[in-house]
């Protein structure tokens, strides 16, 4: 087990904080929807009942989609872009998406490559931008996901302030989805360009996200510590 955790201690201990946060999240999401239903004369609801309202699905799914499409943009992004002396660059004269002999693909593939790696045609193609397809198909599962539960709560209130619901169409053109929406891509960006430059001037030694300590600003671009 120790060497099992060593391995993978990464993704276990974030996918623990990821669950034990969303715990926290429905717990209190849950005791604010109840706080709100009293304050405005209406009933309390379980806790079972608000994990599968609108209310909580609009809330996680709002952050889940800025999310993958921070991710998405910055492995897209990477290929082609490059900030000189930034870790989470590559070096300017990399840029591209590298021949296949560099990729070690096909014919240049090596006897533990994967399998997909080996192929040719589609199947090739496909494997060979995966993370990324993976990463939009996600993204865009959640901002869907986010319209739907969005006009379920929107109309709720609607209904409470007794106003006419809307349609899902005319959600996704309104300014409760898009001010949910711009609010956190706002919040990616900002974070995606703070880490490209402030990389190239900051460190932290031992981490993959930095380079060397006694690395020049202006060097190393690619280069982990």
């Amino acid at each position: 087990m120790r060497h099992f955790f060593r391995n993978y201690s990464l993704t276990l201990v974030f996918g623990v904080a990821f669950l034990g946060v969303l715990v926290a999240q429905a717990l209190v999401g849950h005791a604010d929807f109840n706080e709100r239903q009293l304050a405005e004369g209406f009933q309390q609801i379980s806790l079972w009942s608000y994990l599968t309202s609108s209310d909580f699905g609009v809330d996680v799914m709002e952050n889940w989609q800025s999310e993958y499409l921070q991710f998405f943009l910055y492995i897209m992004g990477t290929v082609w872009l490059v900030q000189r002396g930034s870790p989470e660059s590559k070096p300017p004269d990399e840029v591209g998406q590298q021949t296949d002999k560099e990729q070690q693909i096909g014919p240049y593939a090596r006897l533990n490559s994967p399998s997909w790696a080996r192929s040719r045609g589609l199947r090739l193609g496909i494997y060979s931008h995966s993370l990324g397809l993976v990463m939009a198909v996600i993204f865009l599962a959640s901002w869907f996901t986010q319209s739907v539960t969005g006009v379920v709560s929107y109309n709720e209130q609607q209904l409470g302030q007794l106003q006419a619901p809307i349609s899902w169409s005319q959600y996704i053109l309104a300014p409760d989805f898009w001010n949910r929406t711009l609010q956190n891509w706002q919040s990616e960006l900002l974070a995606l360009v703070s880490m490209a430059i402030l990389a190239v001037f900051l460190r932290e030694r031992g981490s993959p996200e930095s380079k060397p300590v006694g690395t020049p600003n202006d060097d190393a671009t690619g280069r982990t510590g």
